[in-house]
């Protein structure tokens, strides 16, 4: 078996950390493995062993009638470089790779084992009125059925392609994501950033839509206490905006646009609350990273992915409390704004949770998880 693992850069982001498992896990078990990009960005460090490909270094700031035109020959291309490396299982992560590994079959005469990767909740990530979200949901709805596996990263979002895509069942199954848990327990807390006395909520995403940081912002503006912080890690295309609703809010000296850090476990080691706003979601690796990092979780309730993670046994249209943190639903300012409160106002249950949180996070350690990856793309028949 070689593999072929291909997604479009290493900018940073969930899925990003992810793909650098899988291949580090590879090289540790001599799994023969390729790696290959469509962007020459890279942010995270790569084992050394890895020989990396380009099927192009495209920019960023591409358009999506662009990026879209672009496919097929891009698939053409791609058919040819797996041919070429005699790929055996080509293993892809993200919309527009995922589009592309398919599509490259029709290219070649070349035999390959097609595995796909769903990281998201895709009827919702695709749900703004905008050219990329209407193409790549026909995108989805065409072509996900022609793989011979899709590897979801949750029942939600299993059951997302299924009942929404007409995906059949029997070309699906579930890896959740994995977390290295050696790693980040030997990285020790930043000394000297949080402010004493002050309670400091953290929270990891790229400024886009999905995340909403808004909600977390606003959430924060109608408590109206100045010892509340939250530090916001990431980047994206809301960045002025975010940076205009803070000066709006007044909050330049309780909420931080951090950028990104690749190695964010330093500052999650030394907060106290773990806050996420998202929309939507497929199984959230910056949740589990804070609960490696031994942070009780404040998050919506978005489709898929935090409800399993912290085994939620009720959803109701309030603070969905649980052992490791509360859920509350998806948009709702109020409700997040009381969740903050309950942490603040209720101790014990913050300590308690962050004991919890540590081992509840067990579960996702990597070997464990990765090695039921490739066991599931050895199954392919």
């Amino acid at each position: 078996m070689k593999l072929g693992i291909f997604m479009y850069s290493l900018s940073g982001g969930g899925a990003e950390r992810q793909f650098i498992y899988i291949v580090s896990y590879c090289i540790k078990h001599d799994i023969d493995v390729c790696f290959i990009l469509m962007n020459s960005t890279i942010k995270y460090d790569l084992p050394e062993d890895v020989k990396i490909y380009y099927l192009e270094k495209s920019n960023f700031n591409e358009s999506g009638i662009l990026k879209a035109a672009k496919i097929p020959l891009l698939a053409y291309k791609y058919s040819r470089l797996i041919k070429k490396l005699k790929v055996t299982h080509s293993i892809s992560l993200l919309s527009r790779p995922n589009f592309i590994n398919i599509i490259a079959r029709t290219f070649t005469n070349y035999r390959f084992k097609l595995i796909i990767n769903e990281l998201a909740y895709p009827s919702l990530e695709y749900s703004y009125k905008n050219f990329q979200s209407t193409f790549n949901k026909l995108m989805i709805r065409f072509f996900f059925k022609k793989a011979d596996l899709i590897i979801c990263n949750s029942n939600g979002n299993q059951m997302d392609l299924i009942n929404n895509f007409k995906v059949p069942a029997n070309k699906t199954a579930v890896v959740n994501n994995p977390i290295d848990l050696d790693k980040i327990h030997n990285i020790a807390a930043i000394k000297g950033f949080f402010l004493k006395n002050h309670f400091n909520m953290i929270t990891i995403g790229r400024l886009d839509r999905g995340k909403n940081h808004s909600l977390l912002i606003n959430a924060l503006s109608k408590l109206n206490n100045p010892k509340l912080k939250l530090y916001i890690f990431g980047e994206g295309v809301l960045r002025d905006e975010l940076e205009a609703l803070i000066d709006k809010l007044k909050l330049q000296n309780q909420v931080f646009l951090m950028g990104f850090d690749s190695n964010p476990f330093k500052y999650l080691k030394g907060a106290d609350l773990f806050v996420f706003g998202s929309n939507h979601e497929g199984f959230p690796n910056v949740v589990l990273e804070a609960m490696a990092s031994g942070l009780p979780i404040l998050t919506t309730n978005c489709k898929s992915g935090p409800s399993e993670i912290m085994n939620l046994v009720e959803k109701k249209e309030d603070l969905m409390i649980t052992d490791y943190g509360i859920l509350v639903p998806v948009m709702n300012v109020e409700l997040m704004s009381k969740g903050m409160s309950y942490f603040i106002e209720n101790i014990n249950y913050l300590n308690t949770s962050k004991i919890n949180v540590l081992e509840r996070v067990k579960i996702y350690e990597k070997d464990r998880i990765l090695e039921k990856y490739i066991q599931t793309i050895k199954s392919v028949n």
